[in-house]
């Protein structure tokens, strides 16, 4: 077998085809008017259908239901009704903090948990607390909130 280089470089037999060489005289069977038939916006440069066009039909983009706005549960909220939450896990405090700390948000940021202080932040229940904790933060998941009390801490809302 010949050693593999970029000078014997070749797609495999058969891979490729020859491009069809259209309206190149009447022996060749796509001779004349190209297999775009005779005449009509079809034949023309430019002509043919847009993408998603059928025929008249609506279309599926536009038979669709849209979920637009903030009124529908399924919708996705936007402009003032969108709420952003920065979430941390309460198995991530345990290893973070020693017993008996205090848990704000500019000591998240300082160890590095968040990023800053500008989003709210909600410390949600993954993960596993043995350590009593004072967390004060914006929110609160109920089952963090029950696992910081279950090890003796408190949850207070800023």
């Amino acid at each position: 077998m010949t050693e593999l280089g970029l000078h014997n470089l070749r797609p495999n037999p058969g891979s490729t085809k020859d491009t069809k060489r259209l309206g190149r005289g009447k022996g060749t069977g796509q001779g004349k008017t190209a297999g775009k038939g005779h005449k009509g916006y079809n034949a023309r440069s430019g002509g043919g259908v847009r993408p998603g066009y059928e025929g008249g039909q609506m279309p599926l983009y536009m038979r669709l239901g849209k979920l637009r706005g903030p009124n529908m549960k399924k919708s996705m909220p936007i402009g003032p009704f969108r709420t952003y939450a920065v979430p941390v896990n309460v198995g991530r405090l345990a290893k973070a903090f020693e017993a008996g700390a205090e848990v704000t948000p500019e000591a998240l940021v300082e160890k590095r948990l968040v990023k800053n202080t500008r989003t709210p932040i909600k410390i949600l229940g993954g993960g596993e607390l043995d350590k009593a904790l004072t967390v004060r933060m914006h929110m609160f998941s109920q089952t963090a909130q029950a696992k910081i009390e279950a090890a003796g801490g408190k949850a207070v809302l800023i």
